[in-house]
Parts: C-alpha cells; structure tokens; sequence
C-alpha cells in the first residue's frame, strides 16, 4: 500500500527531531558558539498584518541590509537557529544592518502557522521594517523553510529586492514550482549529504533560478550543518566581500 502524505510527514518529523538530538549530544556547544551575536542586536516588534512578530534588528555601518529567515516552525525552526544565527553574523561582520524573526505562530510571534503564504507577508512585512529605517538595499537571506518563503517573495517582486541567498533551499521536501526565475538570487550553499536539499536537484533548477548564481557545496555536510558551521560562515564572508567589491 502507498505511503500517505500523512505518513510521510510524521516521519519526517521524527527524523528532524532526532538529526537535533544527535547534534546536541554529539557536540553540547552546537548552536551555542554563535549566540554572542545577540549581544549587539535590539529585541524589536514587526507589525505583520493583524499579527505583531518579534525579531532582532542590529544597524549597519553603511545602506545595505539584510532580512534572515528561519528554517521550518512546525519541524522547531526558529530565529535562534544556529545557521541563521551564522548568516547573520556573516552579514555584520561585513557591515550589513541584520533582521532576524521569528514568522507567525514562533516564539513569541502572534498568529499560527500559514503554510508558507502567511509567511511571505511576514518577510513582506520585515523588509518594510528595514526600509523604514534609512535602509537603501535591502537583501534576502534564508535557511531551508525561510529559502523557500523568500523564493516566493523574490519571485513576485524581485525589483525591491536587492539581491538573495539561498542556504539549503529544501527542494527535496517542498515543491518550488512557483518559482522560476530569480534574477535577484546570488549564491546558493548546501551540503554535499543533504538529503532535504540534495546538490543535483538544486542544480538542476539552477538553471530555471539563475544559471549565473554561485553555486557552493559543502563536502560530508548534511541538512544541519553540525560541524561545518565555520565552513558555512567562511562562504558567506567571502561572498559577502566579492559584492561588495563589484556592487554592480
């Protein structure tokens, strides 16, 4: 008998669970390293529609910044994630204004979960945030579920977008087939054993996203990057100086 939608997500969501518990037990530190990236950033509230959702904003030192997304709420995904918490180190290191939050129904965010539709007004709503505060490019950057919500953002209204990354857009869980060209869409990063965003699927809507975006990939890392963090953080700082270097 076939395996029913059902089925499969109750699995799936066993099987991230379990990924975050061997990445605690195996290394207690993981998602704690980063944390000090909080110490800079202001606690905010960002008007969602009827909804108010928390995040963390921290001002650049130039007119660039950036909204991060979070991987996905109904699997733990939060603002607290440690991959988020490594984009947005990434991003202030090289000067960037940063905005992470939690979407709908997370943490201390008001609403319920929305299927991802809710979600891009959510990332709407954050980019507006950013432009309210001096704020003249304003970029995408998102981890699994978050990649996904702001592939549909670019995709329907990619001139306010100054520019996206992708960290494993999860294109071996969730269709994209409303995404097509994302000509704002710059680099994509996923691991070499990501089974949720495997290398060769991603590579092959390349081709429909942005056949010149960059295209890294992490050998041995998987979905959660335990171990490969650093690696991660090292891709995105060297991307982060080469547009800087041509801002065109």
């Amino acid at each position: 008998m076939a395996t029913s939608t059902f089925q499969i997500s109750i699995l799936l969501f066993f099987f991230f669970v379990f990924l975050h518990f061997r990445a605690f037990v195996v290394n207690p530190s993981f998602g704690l390293q980063h944390r000090q990236v909080r110490v800079m950033e202001e606690k905010i509230t960002i008007p969602s529609g009827r909804y108010e959702l928390e995040g963390y904003w921290q001002a650049g030192n130039g007119d660039k910044g950036v909204v991060i997304t979070h991987p996905h709420p109904l699997y733990g995904g939060t603002m607290h994630n440690p991959v988020v918490e490594t984009i947005q180190s990434a991003y202030q290191q090289e000067g960037y204004a940063t905005l992470r939050f939690n979407f709908r129904g997370v943490g201390g965010s008001r609403g319920n979960f929305d299927n991802g539709l809710g979600e891009q007004d959510d990332v709407r709503a954050a980019i507006t945030y950013v432009e309210s505060m001096n704020v003249g490019a304003v970029e995408l950057a998102g981890y699994s579920f978050g990649a996904w919500v702001n592939a549909g953002v670019a995709a329907a209204s990619a001139a306010s977008i100054a520019s996206m990354m992708m960290v494993s857009p999860p294109v071996g869980f969730i269709e994209f087939e409303n995404v097509n060209a994302l000509d704002c869409l710059k680099l994509v990063v996923t691991g070499g054993r990501d089974d949720i965003a495997p290398p060769n699927q991603i590579r092959d809507l390349l081709s429909a996203w942005n056949p010149e975006a960059q295209f890294e990939i992490i050998d041995g890392c998987d979905h959660f990057y335990m171990g490969y963090l650093d690696k991660l953080q090292s891709i995105l700082s060297q991307y982060l100086k080469l547009e800087k270097s041509n801002p065109g």
